[in-house]
């Protein structure tokens, strides 16, 4: 991973070699407290690390005290065009903000946020996307190209710099996974603060996963980006599975089970799809009920004898279809045959049992 300046988002660490956070933003107006709240805490709960809100209005605004009250994660606000909302944001408590220089207004408004900010060390997220370029960096470009974005960011980062601000993070989002891959690897280049990755309006759940997955994965996998934010037109329940997922898939989050499932073909004698599907739901009930439990075991599903038992000694718990029967290997040892409606309760004891024998379960 690229070695950038660590900030510090309310108590989480960013940049600088800290792990990786996963973000969201909540879809519900926030005005509406109690709504926004409610999606907070069961963000939360899933693995959610930051949370991002519109702000707006005031009435937005004024909401926030009341919203920070009640969760247990930095909060973001998200700020265009009216510097009053952003200083408003920051009186109500918010840990950081994420505006658009650009679109703020004179200098001497910029001016304000960042004395505001900087009394508090509050980071401002430069936010840059490809529907809001500045025109004469489109003009010059002709399009929202990679460099465009990147020219737009750095321009308003040194903005920021120059009025003495000295928590920064960056993000520069295409909404295609091309130019977003070349956007942040040309920015990585170009600057050390810590880098916020997405695709923006990358779009709905299965499309928009995909896309992200590629742009962040190939991105991650480079050694750039602080944290991530899948974008989906779907929710940010789903927004933050996704993003645990990429994290996972590249070993820089072990953070819950891991799930292998067999696609399944024509040797399959029962439904493996079902089944692996109620045991990814008893065992996300588990990650929900135990949220600081660190040591999670790998649980295969697999749907006959031919690659069955390879992947059960590969897995710390495993589940071998066999004609209206399962079988339950621990270790990479068979132990026992049982019914397929039992197994997702079976799985879910045997991985009770696993996270508790693994110390240190519990984050000190």
């Amino acid at each position: 991973m690229k070695s950038t300046k660590k900030i510090k988002l309310g108590n989480l660490k960013i940049g600088g070699g800290a792990p990786i956070s996963v973000q969201s933003m909540a879809k519900t107006p926030t005005r509406d407290a109690k709504a926004t709240i409610k999606q907070i805490l069961e963000l939360e709960k899933i693995g959610c690390e930051i949370i991002r809100l519109a702000v707006p209005d005031m009435e937005s605004a004024r909401a926030l005290a009341v919203i920070l009250k009640a969760i247990h994660i930095p909060l973001i606000a998200d700020i265009h065009f009216d510097h009053r909302l952003a200083l408003a944001a920051i009186d109500a408590g918010v840990d950081g903000l994420r505006i658009n220089p650009g679109n703020i207004g004179s200098t001497a408004k910029v001016r304000e946020i960042v004395r505001a900010a900087s009394g508090k060390n509050l980071p401002i997220r430069v936010g840059v996307n490809s529907g809001s370029l500045e025109k004469d960096i489109l003009t010059k470009y002709g399009s929202p190209s990679a460099k465009a974005l990147v020219e737009s960011a750095l321009k308003n980062v040194k903005m920021l710099e120059d009025l003495g601000h000295r928590a920064i993070k960056i993000s520069v989002k295409a909404s295609d996974a091309l130019r977003t891959i070349e956007a942040y690897r040309l920015l990585s280049k170009k600057t050390n603060w810590p880098l916020h990755l997405g695709v923006t309006e990358a779009g709905t759940l299965l499309a928009g996963a995909i896309s992200s997955s590629v742009a962040l994965g190939i991105l991650l996998a480079e050694g750039i980006g602080d944290t991530i934010r899948v974008s989906l037109a779907d929710t940010p329940a789903n927004e933050v599975l996704v993003g645990k997922e990429i994290l996972r898939s590249l070993g820089l989050r072990r953070a819950g089970p891991r799930l292998i499932v067999c696609p399944t073909c024509g040797r399959t004698q029962m439904d493996v799809v079902k089944l692996a599907k109620a045991i990814e739901n008893e065992l996300e009930k588990l990650q929900m009920a135990n949220p600081r439990a660190k040591n999670w075991p790998t649980v295969a599903v697999m749907g006959c004898v031919v690659n069955g038992p390879g992947e059960a000694r590969e897995a710390d718990i495993a589940i071998i279809c066999g004609k209206n029967r399962a079988y339950l290997y621990l270790a990479g040892n068979r132990t026992a045959a049982l019914s397929p409606k039992s197994a997702p309760e079976i799985v879910a004891e045997e991985t009770m049992k696993f996270i508790s024998k693994r110390a240190p379960t519990w984050a000190s």
